[in-house]
């Protein structure tokens, strides 16, 4: 989601921050921290499906927490050493911040000032999206331009308002605004008819619609009027833990590209003919020594939840009820515009 660029808001997070010994190196030991704790605490959002949501069992899961687990595996071979803690679009930026969480993985639009103002590090894009809009069928439109006068829920705390602005502003269309802080209070706000459409990260229409029993006359429109590159975030002020938290979102990447799986990453261990994936399971190489961490940290990355498209199509994919089709999240040799650095 997206941050609403209010100066009042950026310069309260920023003084948190700078209070807080960013450029004393307070932060600078995250890695130790988090094993003093014994689990990597993981801000997530409130309840997004296929995104994070829980099971029937009430275990968290989904696309955003499987990074988590598998950050938890690199740094203690246990992708079940995570502390979950739900935020929101308002709030999960100080609770970043603070300390309260040692990485945000909660479909976070990487942008300028939440880079270098608020103090951020973004150690990836995991999935590239656009905010777009959901509509009833029954409105009769087929394009977001034929909204003249609608009433739009939007949410607060993010910059989905001021695209929402710039967008109708320049097709000359005006719109009512109605206010909202979550997806779920979106989503209901959006059924009771309190609204007429209800814009946000295309992902997070689907995955709204995927939870409707009438899915069938609701129709997600064509336009696409920003972007969204979405990924897991930390605090800036310490290389080490940004590292541990990059490489481990590439290392997903790059076993998708290199054939490595969640059921045959143990046998890949072993040493064999591709030196990069020699070097990134560690049997040669010295990669996880430079993060700090157990020379077969990307084996465990790996067998957590599996490679970045053995994670897409469990929770987002075709067969779920989001049923996105990688599109531009597809890897560079198969038409998208995802691909990691190498692993060397």
């Amino acid at each position: 989601m997206k941050f609403t660029a209010i100066t009042g808001a950026v310069a309260a997070v920023a003084a948190m921050w700078i209070a807080g010994g960013a450029a004393g190196g307070a932060h600078a030991a995250t890695l130790d921290d988090v094993k003093a704790a014994g689990e990597v605490k993981c801000g997530i959002n409130t309840g997004l499906p296929g995104f994070a949501f829980t099971d029937d069992k009430g275990n968290w899961t989904g696309f955003d927490v499987a990074y988590c687990k598998a950050l938890a595996a690199a740094v203690f071979g246990d992708p079940g050493k995570v502390k979950y803690v739900n935020l929101t679009g308002k709030n999960r930026f100080p609770a970043l911040a603070s300390g309260e969480i040692d990485v945000l993985s909660r479909n976070t639009t990487w942008t300028f000032s939440r880079d270098v103002d608020l103090g951020f590090t973004f150690i990836g894009v995991s999935y590239y999206d656009g905010q777009g809009f959901i509509g009833r069928t029954a409105l009769g439109a087929k394009s977001a331009k034929e909204l003249d006068g609608a009433s739009v829920c939007i949410q607060t705390g993010t910059t989905t308002e001021l695209n929402l602005a710039d967008y109708f502003r320049s097709n000359n269309i005006k719109y009512e605004p109605v206010p909202i802080e979550t997806n779920e209070e979106a989503r209901k706000a959006y059924e009771a008819e309190r609204c007429d459409v209800y814009t946000t990260d295309a992902s997070g229409l689907a995955a709204t619609k995927s939870t409707f029993p009438d899915a069938e006359n609701h129709m997600v429109f064509p336009e696409i009027v920003s972007k969204e590159p979405l990924g897991p975030l930390v605090r800036q002020g310490d290389d080490q833990w940004a590292d541990i938290a990059r490489w481990t979102l590439n290392a997903l990447i790059n076993a998708e590209e290199l054939g490595l799986t969640q059921a045959n990453v143990d046998k890949m261990a072993v040493k064999g003919n591709n030196p990069e994936v020699n070097r990134m399971l560690g049997s040669e190489g010295s990669l996880g020594e430079m993060l700090g961490l157990s020379k077969t940290w990307a084996v465990a990355v790996i067998k957590s939840e599996g490679n970045y498209s053995e994670i897409f199509e469990r929770y987002l994919g075709k067969d779920t009820p989001l049923g996105l089709a990688r599109g531009q999240n597809a890897l560079y040799k198969d038409g998208g515009i995802l691909y990691a650095p190498p692993m060397r």
